[in-house]
């Protein structure tokens, strides 16, 4: 049965009735004044179509949703639950400005061959980078803390 809104001019009410097709006459009387009501365009609609089997508001905007966030395409593979636009993967730490110089000047230690590390080998230039990180670089002649 279809929802009717009429409106009531007497009274400056709205109400909704429901009635069916046969029944369906153009004024109904106002619930509050009982005065005749004349039925009105709905003042609230609202509207679905389906999209890849999911009902969507009218208008659409293409999107998609996952887990209470908005996304732009559904999910294709991945772990279960989890969606590559809203789970991204943190992106390695990068090196500061102070860190990039402080390997150019042990590269440049190491070209000398004046770099050792722990165990009191010289580091050779490939290695630097990655002893850096360790922090097992010292220079030659300086005292451990």
């Amino acid at each position: 049965m279809p929802l009717y809104e009429y409106y009531c001019e007497p009274c400056n009410g709205i109400f909704e009735e429901l009635q069916p097709m046969r029944d369906m006459t153009p004024d109904m009387p106002c619930p509050d004044c009982y005065k005749d009501a004349e039925r009105i365009m709905p003042t609230s609609f609202a509207a679905f179509t389906f999209r890849d089997g999911m009902p969507r508001r009218i208008p659409d905007d293409g999107k998609f949703y996952h887990l209470g966030h908005k996304v732009s395409a559904r999910v294709k593979s991945g772990r279960a639950n989890e969606h590559p636009e809203v789970n991204k993967p943190r992106p390695k730490p990068r090196k500061t400005k102070g860190e990039k110089s402080a390997i150019t000047d042990m590269m440049e230690l190491a070209s000398k061959k004046q770099l050792v590390d722990n165990s009191g080998l010289e580091v050779p230039v490939t290695q630097v980078v990655e002893k850096y990180e360790r922090r097992d670089i010292v220079k030659k002649g300086t005292p451990r803390g």
